[in-house]
């Protein structure tokens, strides 16, 4: 199976093909999903002033880029599912969704693509092995001055050891401190995930983009690992929600996910 821009579908790709359908109906009433992606949502808005052109790296069925096109910003969704992709373009309209994995970005940037700044949120980038590519291309695609806010798993989530823990998933409580390829699965298709550390995202984007902010998302706020017990708790989620608005950013290396936010160095020329 090829993707739009004429490549193979990677095996992530063709993972979240297989689940693409009933994405939204499985995660969106899971309030730590919400709860995250609230968090994730607030750094957007104050990143990215409306009217700004934006490209969405990895953003599946389109959730996040209906919520910021809706606030006024102009959002260029892309995903390696074609099958996301079709879901993302029922919400945004064709042209505002195309079918390029986080690895073919550079065909975006040879056709002339720009854009005032760049996110990708929920770990989407944790399926790209060499992130070394992705930079390169963000530093043609982003105009200097610009932002991008990538959101990945942590390496060190206590929330994730201690459910995995109790549901007696022993293999998993520590499988984010392994370095490599980890075998992952979803809708019956294998594809591997890599756990990166925060040099690993930091060294990708220079010299072109320099590290402005590392927040945690869901330090306490638990892991879907905690789903759907924890959705049982509304009281206790929100109770959470606010616990993390304080300490997100001094306790950032234990969150579920990792926002890393960059500026792109108007005096690095892109390669």
């Amino acid at each position: 199976m090829t993707s739009i821009a004429g490549t193979e579908l990677t095996p992530a790709g063709a993972a979240f093909d297989a689940i693409a359908e009933s994405f939204d109906t499985r995660f969106g009433d899971w309030l730590s999903v919400a709860a995250q992606r609230g968090a994730v949502r607030a750094a957007l808005i104050d990143a990215f002033p409306a009217g700004a052109r934006l490209l969405d790296i990895g953003g599946g069925t389109g959730v996040d880029a209906a919520w910021l096109s809706a606030r006024g910003r102009n959002v260029l969704l892309t995903d390696a599912s074609p099958a996301m992709v079709r879901a993302a373009r029922a919400k945004l309209g064709d042209a505002a969704a195309e079918t390029f994995a986080a690895e073919q970005l550079d065909q975006l940037a040879a056709r002339g693509e720009r854009f005032d700044g760049a996110f990708s949120n929920f770990a989407a980038l944790n399926c790209v092995t060499d992130l070394a590519p992705v930079g390169q291309a963000l530093a043609r695609l982003v105009e200097p001055g610009g932002k991008a806010l990538l959101v990945v798993f942590g390496c060190s989530c206590p929330g994730e050891i201690l459910a995995e823990g109790l549901r007696g998933r022993f293999a998993n409580m520590l499988r984010r401190r392994r370095r490599g390829a980890v075998p992952a699965m979803l809708g019956g298709r294998h594809f591997t995930v890599r756990y990166h550390r925060r040099r690993d995202v930091v060294r990708a984007l220079d010299p072109w983009f320099r590290l402005v902010r590392t927040t945690g998302i869901g330090v306490l706020v638990p892991p879907s690992a905690a789903e759907p017990w924890i959705s049982s708790h509304p009281r206790l989620v929100a109770f959470l929600e606010r616990i993390d608005r304080v300490i997100a950013r001094p306790l950032w290396v234990f969150g579920d996910h990792v926002l890393y936010a960059f500026e792109r160095r108007p005096e690095v020329a892109a390669p």
